[in-house]
């Protein structure tokens, strides 16, 4: 049976998006072949490889790619986990399906908290969310179709 293809999608393919690619490939590499991608590319967010790391993923090879540098793969799945990449949503050649699950910016949300155990908190609610919907799939993905 052939892999099912997702591409994980955010703005800036820094931090969920990475996160949602590095659970996959750890939890569901028998069955989907992840990827990720932004709309734009903001560079891998250090907390995001640290809490991921600390939960037995290492994310800390990947980098920031948007959808153009991926090249041509016909994804089963575009899973948006940002809001701002599900409004500005590129088209995908072929049967792509597009389902939005969103997910808390931890970036955005710990802005004006200096580094330390309270933003590292933030990350690791989201990285949790985030594995706890990786564990659904595939079957998850039919659902919300």
């Amino acid at each position: 049976m052939p892999k099912m293809i997702v591409l994980f999608l955010c703005t800036g393919n820094s931090c969920r998006s990475q996160m949602a690619e590095g659970w996959a490939r750890h939890l569901k590499g028998g069955v989907i072949e992840p990827y990720s991608a932004g709309i734009e590319k903001h560079g891998m967010n250090p907390h995001a490889v640290k809490v991921m790391g600390e939960a037995g993923v290492d994310i800390s090879k990947h980098y920031s790619k948007t959808v153009e540098e991926i090249g041509p793969v016909h994804f089963d799945y575009v899973v948006t986990v940002c809001g701002h990449a599900h409004e500005h949503c590129p088209l995908f050649p072929g049967k792509a399906k597009v389902v939005h699950v969103g997910f808390e910016d931890p970036p955005r949300l710990t802005q004006h908290v200096p580094d330390g155990e309270e933003k590292l908190a933030v990350y690791r609610r989201v990285r949790d969310e985030i594995r706890a919907f990786v564990e659904t799939l595939p079957e998850g993905l039919r659902r919300l179709e």
